[in-house]
């Protein structure tokens, strides 16, 4: 299982921003994923609209839910499946590993998901003497080389083509050593044909699934590789591991929501592989498995459906909030110290794995509010920083410096007359020390705050003129 290092955010961030190689590779983040979801929406007139039926959708999922989860399980029984409810990482894994043994599994593939990362299925396997493959490419990359994901829909941004290289050299020693692997297209194909031999040994196949169908007891997963396909077709067994809020009520309630998301995580009309799957192999089927399972998880998603992180519940994994954060732009996933990073992360893993371990990714945060206005299911990510912050305040588990920093401010905010005392005594005091931007900048900066975020003052006022104008 990953270990948390959520604790040390600041230590990992700090690492981070010295790393050159890895400021090199988030510098792609713009280009690869910002630039291309804005062309994506700009190309489709509805996009703000179907923004706004994809969160009604799941809002009302999430007031429904244990309906839907029901409808599901039937139509998955009634198609020849068998729905597996875990309520916790420790069920699942056992629910997944006595799978494997009841056909003896020694290799089992797997496509892309973030659920298996969160409930470490892979070292849990090969600890019980069933060997996974990842079969996605990054994730077989960050696999070879004993990494998490750094971000949720490309594992391994964080990498260049020399350290991937690097990775396939130490792997595949049976390779001619001399073989030369600058090139991407060269990685890929070395990494096709490792992975093809597995493919038909493979006894079981995992994978995620970006949404449930209520109405068909079908699970879909959106790819871009085919991987997920030949893993889930050519085992024996078909494991689907997803969470309880994957359920969508129909096929039309899907179409809408698939609409916005590959528009909003790589800038695509629609990923290469959108599969659907309903059930095992039937008579006259020409390839399928023999067995189909959905392995339902909670893992505090209930305690989340009762609460003020309610809405979280809507992700879809499409990642644009974490390409769209200056923060993870600047640190990048692994600094936030478990399976989900970014903006989502920060509302995520304190929920999962409580404040006391995350609390301080919500601090993680300059506000911006670009998290929330990319969301396709707009998700109010800030507000749900602020209650984290709230709560890491009111259980003390905040430094007694920002909680002191903090009573302060509340004490004058509640004043307003001594509020703009102290302001305009605040501002003479910035006045005497020099006033100009040059000696501003030797002052010790906020958290958050750059000297490149200084905000110019309009219409050729200062500060002190436009507050002046504002008390008058």
């Amino acid at each position: 299982m990953q270990a948390v290092t959520s604790p040390q955010f600041k230590e990992n961030a700090h690492r981070a921003l010295a790393d050159a190689q890895l400021q090199r590779a988030l510098s792609h983040v713009k280009k690869n994923f910002i630039e291309r979801r804005a062309a994506a929406a700009a190309r489709l007139p509805e996009f703000e609209a179907l923004r706004d039926a994809a969160r009604d959708i799941k809002n009302h999922v999430l007031e429904n839910l244990d309906f839907y989860l029901e409808r599901f399980e039937q139509k998955v029984t009634a198609a020849g499946g068998q729905v597996h409810w875990c309520a916790d990482a420790e069920s699942a894994r056992q629910t997944v590993l006595s799978i494997c043994r009841s056909v003896n599994a020694r290799t089992v593939t797997k496509g892309k998901t973030m659920v298996g990362e969160e409930i470490g299925i892979n070292d849990f396997l090969e600890a019980n003497g069933a060997v996974p493959v990842e079969t996605d490419l990054g994730e077989y990359i960050i696999q070879l080389r004993h990494e998490p994901p750094s971000h949720i829909i490309a594992p391994a941004i964080h990498l260049n083509k020399e350290q991937v290289a690097d990775a396939f050299r130490a792997a595949h020693t049976d390779l001619d050593p001399q073989r030369s692997l600058a090139e991407a297209q060269t990685l890929l194909a070395e990494a096709r044909g490792k992975l093809r031999d597995r493919f038909l040994a493979a006894d079981v196949g995992i994978t995620g699934a970006n949404f449930l169908i209520a109405e068909t007891g079908t699970s879909v997963i959106v790819t871009n590789e085919g991987n997920g396909d030949l893993t889930q077709i050519l085992p024996r067994i078909h494991i689907v591991l997803a969470t309880l809020e994957k359920v969508v009520p129909t096929l039309e309630d899907t179409a809408t929501i698939l609409r916005v998301l590959a528009r909003s995580a790589t800038g695509q009309e629609m990923s290469v592989y959108t599969t659907f799957s309903t059930g095992p192999r039937r008579p006259g089927d020409v390839d399928g498995p023999e067995q189909y399972h959905v392995v339902l998880i909670d893992n505090g998603r209930s305690r989340m459906l009762g609460s003020e992180f309610r809405e979280a519940l809507r992700c879809i994994r499409c990642g644009a909030c974490l390409n769209h954060c200056p923060i993870y732009q600047a640190v990048g996933g692994h600094a936030y110290g478990w399976v989900y990073s970014g903006p989502i992360g920060a509302v995520l893993d304190p929920a999962l794995l409580g404040v006391e371990q995350a609390g301080h990714l919500p601090n993680a945060s300059t506000f911006c509010g670009r998290c929330e206005s990319v969301c396709p299911m707009r998700i109010p990510l800030p507000k749900m920083m602020r209650h984290w912050r709230e709560q890491e305040f009111e259980r003390h588990l905040s430094p007694a410096a920002v909680r002191s920093g903090l009573r302060l401010w509340a004490f004058f905010a509640r004043r307003p007359a001594l509020y703009r005392i102290a302001a305009g005594l605040g501002a003479r005091l910035l006045k005497l020390w020099g006033g100009s931007a040059g000696r501003m900048r030797s002052l010790p900066l906020a958290s958050g705050w750059t000297a490149h975020r200084d905000m110019p003052a309009p219409e050729g006022r200062t500060f002190q003129q436009q507050w002046a104008a504002r008390r008058r």
